[in-house]
């Protein structure tokens, strides 16, 4: 049964592939490098390419979105504000950098 491959550069995933674990180990010269396999339900999420990997906690996450954000410990980037209550598709905002602050639209 085919499984998810992630190629890991630097902590960043510059391809993934879908095949069988047999056949990735069997093929050195092809598949060169770090590959990690990805377990899509679980914890660990699943890496795109340009996904970071956190090789100590075994979890792909997103790039950060902002410089302002950071990453909290379950490996999601977090604004320096939070989100207002009153979002809503009635009444979007959108992230400002400049202003470090979420803006109505």
């Amino acid at each position: 049964m085919a499984q998810y491959f992630a190629k890991i550069e630097n902590n960043v995933v510059v391809k993934v592939a879908v095949v069988e674990r047999d056949f990735l180990e069997a093929n050195p010269e092809r598949y060169t490098g770090t590959w990690v396999e990805m377990f899509i339900d679980q914890k660990m999420g699943h890496g795109g390419i340009g996904s970071l990997y956190d090789s100590a906690e075994n979890v792909f996450y997103c790039p950060q979105p902002y410089p302002s954000w950071t990453l909290d410990s379950n490996h999601e980037w977090q604004p320096p504000t939070p989100f207002p209550a009153d979002g809503s598709p009635s009444n979007p905002y959108m992230w400002s950098e400049k202003e470090l602050a979420w803006v109505a639209i």
